[in-house]
């Protein structure tokens, strides 16, 4: 089975479609967008900010909520925070000494849905 399923990935022809390749090379993001598409999708290759992420799409909450809810410590926590703040998922509101977090727009959350959706059919 591994052998049919190696051979369907190969393309055994050697004719670029050029005028296909020239049409998506034009619709295609420049290379800088894509590092920066790649960097937003490593931040969901680990599963506490997703978890946070997640957590975030019912509520606002602060530092503490978000740690009690995980069961880690709050240090934990604003180290995930922090990856998720610099690539623009979460942002943050202070009142007093609490700092809560929500997700950045409603396009994370999208992007959260989306993927959900994907891994559960």
């Amino acid at each position: 089975m591994k052998a049919i399923a190696s051979k369907l990935d190969n393309c055994d022809c050697n004719v670029i479609h050029e005028d296909i390749v020239a049409d998506v090379r034009a619709k295609m993001p420049d290379d800088e967008t894509l590092m920066n598409l790649a960097d937003l999708f490593k931040v969901f290759s680990d599963s506490t900010r997703v978890r946070i992420l997640c957590a975030l799409q019912y509520s606002e909450l602060c530092v503490c909520d978000i740690a009690f809810l995980l069961g880690m410590t709050k240090s934990a926590i604003s180290h995930q925070l922090r990856s998720l703040r610099q690539t623009r998922l979460v942002k943050y509101r202070k009142d007093g000494k609490s700092v809560y977090y929500s997700l950045d727009d409603e396009h994370v959350g999208n992007v959260f849905e989306q993927g959900l959706l994907h891994v559960c059919e």
